[in-house]
């Protein structure tokens, strides 16, 4: 594909610096209680200076949340127990301050921003600061065409990582990364299958919003001939992505990988981040090193994805909504590891 060499993130991404994870952990040492005592928090502070590079840790003051939006065709086959007006319902009820994750970022004060990326509306029915970088109208059905065509990929995949540097600049200090998708979690399914090399049923979950036995039996067969078109172009990620992904998946690998670039920290949430999370990681293999899993949804395709990662959930409360919640909901914890890390006495 023309004018973007996906080789060049594992050049420009390097490692959290391991000089202040040093630090941290011999001034954690000294700080009182003693070692040990904290349990995760301390890892995470000791991550959280890595990734800043300085010693105390600064507290994370500016998270973004940031939602990427898309409907996608395989849905049509009954796959997903999404809202009937799709995804477009979704983002309404998040701009409205409804949804799970408007309701959470409200209460924890953090910015939210949704992205169209493939929503199947009329983009006037939703603001022109949502619909702005939308790529095309829903994407294609995964089990017997390709999502995207090869341009639309690398626009999605583009538009992923100019918001990631917009982010940067503004001076976002965390992310917390979800969508707002339906079929989502069957396009995030396959691509898991692709790069782990399972068998549909090992990767099939019941979605973000449940779905029946009969519905899980579609889904399965989805995947499975959707994973017969991936496996020709596991070698090249954004073919991969166009076969197989969506609009909205493009661009939250493309984000993920520049965010990497740019040494922000990213909370993944459920199963769509973390296919977008393992696309990333065989592009550049140090990528996830700036990411946490924010909680465990018990989707078998999230579990699969992150053990490959070696990311271990912070959280474990069983969420399936999709939309940033798990992963918003992890956030006070990582906020509560700078505070300890930063503010601890030492030991006299």
């Amino acid at each position: 594909m023309s004018g973007l060499n996906l080789d060049d993130f594992a050049t420009l991404i390097e490692r959290p610096d391991s000089a202040a994870r040093r630090d941290a952990e011999a001034r954690r040492a000294r700080l009182g209680p003693g070692p040990g005592a904290l349990g995760r928090l301390d890892e995470l502070g000791e991550w959280l200076a890595a990734a800043q590079g300085t010693v105390p840790v600064k507290p994370v003051e500016r998270p973004k949340a940031l939602l990427f939006a898309g409907d996608h065709g395989i849905a049509s086959l009954g796959v997903s127990g999404g809202p009937k007006g799709g995804a477009a319902e979704l983002v309404r009820a998040t701009l409205d301050g409804t949804s799970t994750v408007a309701i959470l970022a409200r209460r924890f004060g953090v910015g939210l921003r949704v992205i169209d990326m493939a929503v199947d509306c009329d983009p006037a029915e939703l603001p022109e600061e949502v619909t702005r970088h939308r790529v095309r109208r829903g994407s294609g059905r995964i089990d017997t065409e390709d999502a995207l065509s090869a341009e639309e990929a690398e626009r999605a995949f583009r538009t992923g990582m100019a918001l990631a540097d917009e982010e940067a600049d503004s001076g976002t200090d965390l992310v917390v990364l979800g969508d707002l998708s339906v079929g989502g979690t069957t396009a995030a399914g396959t691509l898991i299958g692709a790069l782990c090399g399972t068998d549909a049923s090992v990767v099939t979950g019941r979605g973000g919003f449940g779905i029946d036995d009969l519905a899980w039996m579609r889904k399965c067969a989805a995947i499975r001939d959707a994973l017969r078109r991936a496996r020709p172009v596991l070698g090249d990620q954004l073919a991969l992505l166009a076969a197989t992904g969506g609009a909205d998946l493009a661009a939250m690998t493309g984000f993920l990988l520049q965010s990497a670039v740019r040494r922000t920290p990213v909370i993944l949430d459920g199963v769509v981040s973390a296919a977008c999370a393992l696309v990333g990681q065989r592009v550049a293999f140090r990528a996830p090193d700036w990411w946490l899993a924010g909680q465990g949804s018990g989707d078998p395709a999230q579990t699969k994805a992150l053990e490959r990662m070696a990311l271990n959930p912070l959280l474990d409360q069983g969420v399936t909504v999709g939309e940033g919640t798990g992963a918003l909901l992890a956030l006070p914890l990582v906020q509560a590891a700078a505070a300890l890390a930063a503010e601890l006495p030492e030991r006299s």
